[in-house]
């Protein structure tokens, strides 16, 4: 099973940024905007390299902004096969997109909280990072759909909600086996 999921999700997690970033480079073309090298910064800070003046490389920029999407694009996918799917579930994922950006970009001095930004910028990221979380989630849920329900949606198809007199699935159709 976690094989699946880790597959799945660097799946998902791909298409989901690579969706997002052709939508970035739209808006820029609308708008002007220029390219945003706080990926790459983050990440030379995180593997404890020297601060350079200007901005950080085309390709350490890029690993950052890629390798983010990929590998929370595994939590979604463990969402997926956990059962936690559809428009919701792809909504608490955008919400969790965001704030790994924000815990790494604030952790390392890099970024400043959203609630100091122009509201024009953090409307733009928020459009971003929602149509990653929603493209990703659309990958994972159809792959994760391919193998049935999950633990969770077999507990609701029992009793749809949370009832205490409604006990969990048999071990063998969760993960915990």
């Amino acid at each position: 099973m976690w094989r699946k999921v880790a597959w799945q999700g660097v799946v998902s997690g791909a298409v989901g940024v690579a969706v997002m970033t052709a939508g970035e480079k739209v808006e820029q073309r609308l708008t002007g905007r220029p390219d945003s090298y706080v990926p790459g910064r983050v990440l030379e800070r995180l593997v404890g390299r020297t601060d350079t003046p200007g901005r950080p490389s085309r390709a350490v920029n890029l690993a950052m902004h890629y390798g983010q999407g990929i590998l929370l694009g595994t939590v979604r996918s463990l969402m997926a096969q956990a059962g936690l799917r559809g428009a919701l579930a792809s909504a608490q994922f955008s919400v969790l997109r965001l704030t790994n950006d924000q815990i790494l970009e604030n952790a390392t001095g890099v970024g400043a909280p959203p609630q100091t930004w122009p509201r024009g910028e953090l409307a733009v990221d928020l459009v971003h990072k929602t149509v990653y979380g929603f493209v990703t989630g659309a990958v994972a849920d159809a792959l994760a759909g391919r193998d049935g329900p999950g633990p969770g949606q077999r507990h609701a198809l029992r009793r749809p909600g949370r009832h205490h007199d409604v006990g969990p699935v048999p071990r063998a159709e969760s993960f915990t086996r």
